[in-house]
């Protein structure tokens, strides 16, 4: 079944569904916005960037999770590793703190959504692949926060941190002068975008004094787990 006749099976159902329910007019407006994004979805229409089909996705699928997801590729017949993949990659999480309310425990569930994506030089783009700072940047702006796009301008933003004893989840670890962050996670792990062949992993945080240039506070700092 292709997506454009899975979507047409969504909205007929939806039809049947309006005219039991009788929906107030907030519901119907609302059912209405969820098939325009779906029929974004399916015939690509719109900006065409990550950040309009993110949106477009959350809409259709009602704010729904990752593993959500696996289920609506399943029951469309789209249940493929790389299309379950895909949709996972550029779903917006369900949940985002009120602007100005992120802490660094947020910061680090937010990277955590990002795991297995792999390392583009250059690359900003979650369904394509992210470089290091490409990597951070998406986080704080999933996050409404705004930091520049490379590691020498992010390295400036926020507040010092004076050691890596005293870095806290979610700040930013920032190696070798300039070439390199990442994003502390606590307990003496981190999570980046390592380099080329990589893919955004979790491992030990090999950032000390020796090669450690800068670390970055953005939003108050966060708790390990």
């Amino acid at each position: 079944m292709s997506m454009t006749e899975a979507i047409g099976r969504m909205q007929g159902i939806q039809s049947m569904i309006t005219e039991l329910t009788r929906p107030t007019t907030a519901e119907t407006n609302a059912a209405a916005m969820k098939s325009a994004a779906a029929t974004s979805l399916a015939t690509g229409t719109g900006s065409g960037d990550a950040a309009s089909f993110t949106e477009a996705l959350t809409a259709a699928l009602g704010g729904t999770n990752g593993t959500d997801i696996s289920s609506l590729a399943n029951s469309l017949g789209l249940g493929s590793t790389t299309a379950v993949g895909a949709l996972k990659g550029l779903a917006a999480p369900a949940t985002v703190p009120a602007a100005g309310a992120a802490t660094g425990t947020d910061v680090v569930a937010m990277a955590k959504k990002y795991i297995g994506v792999p390392y583009v030089w250059g690359g900003t783009n979650p369904a394509t692949g992210m470089d290091c700072s490409g990597f951070t940047q998406r986080v704080f702006k999933d996050l409404g926060i705004e930091i520049p796009r490379v590691v020498s301008d992010q390295m400036r933003q926020g507040t010092p941190v004076a050691s890596l004893a005293e870095a806290k989840p979610g700040d930013l670890l920032v190696s070798f002068g300039g070439d390199h962050i990442s994003i502390y996670l606590g307990n003496g792990k981190a999570i980046d975008a390592p380099v080329p062949g990589k893919t955004i992993q979790i491992r030990d945080a090999w950032e000390q004094h020796s090669n450690l240039t800068s670390i970055r506070r953005i939003v108050p700092a966060g708790t390990a787990s």
